[in-house]
């Protein structure tokens, strides 16, 4: 029997869902883009906006968007797990290539947790919103 409550249950897997679905469509986008065909990119990219909408909702009605520091501590929690958990077991798992992929994706996970962390600190120490964040 589950721990969670079969409606928080199906929230998460509409979440899960929509959100691979969003980046799949991004990445159905790129490579049209790739491929000269701005207008069917440009659909694959509205199709994934309203994807991510239909993710923000049900994570939103899960209850797993709470504001301010709390969600700032839930990412900072999401990406140490990432990074120090889950892509760790991964790499030790799979063919060097692959393994390659996942350590990159690793450095770019640091760089977000460092943001985060600024994001965290700006906050605590604002009375109000953070600062904009640098170009990237």
């Amino acid at each position: 029997m589950s721990r969670i409550p079969r409606s928080q249950e199906h929230l998460k897997t509409g979440f899960t869902a929509e959100a691979v679905s969003a980046a799949r469509f991004r990445a159905f986008a790129a490579r049209a883009e790739a491929d000269g065909l701005p207008n069917l990119a440009d659909r694959w990219r509205r199709l994934a906006a309203e994807k991510d909408e239909l993710a923000v909702t049900q994570l939103t009605a899960a209850g797993r968007v709470r504001g301010d520091a709390t969600d700032v501590a839930a990412a900072i929690s999401n990406e140490r797990y990432e990074n120090d958990v889950l892509y760790a077991k991964m790499i030790g798992e799979v063919d060097a290539e692959t393994a390659d992929v996942l350590r990159s994706v690793v450095e770019t996970q640091r760089a977000h947790l460092a943001q985060l962390e600024e994001m965290r600190r700006d906050f605590q120490a604002s009375r109000g919103d953070v600062a904009a964040a640098p170009a990237a």
